[in-house]
């Protein structure tokens, strides 16, 4: 899965070496959470006018755990 998010995301910045994925464990739930670090001229790229993009990554990680049977969340810091 950080694989995934890392080639989603590194085809949208400019400063690929800035790209820092962090996982939690799974809390009560079994929820994910995956962190998104990127560099701060990049943060506009990634969440897109409106939210958009960030929103189109969170839908293909979110399908990608459904086949895995996870339940996973993304945040952009």
């Amino acid at each position: 899965m950080t694989e995934l998010l890392r080639t989603i995301v590194s085809e949208l910045v400019e400063d690929k070496s800035a790209i820092v994925i962090t996982q939690d464990e799974p809390d009560e739930e079994g929820v994910v959470v995956f962190h998104l670090h990127v560099a701060e001229p990049d943060m506009g790229r990634v969440i897109g006018k409106q939210g958009r993009i960030a929103k189109a990554i969170r839908t293909v990680m979110r399908a990608s755990a459904s086949r895995q049977d996870m339940k996973i969340m993304v945040e952009i810091d």
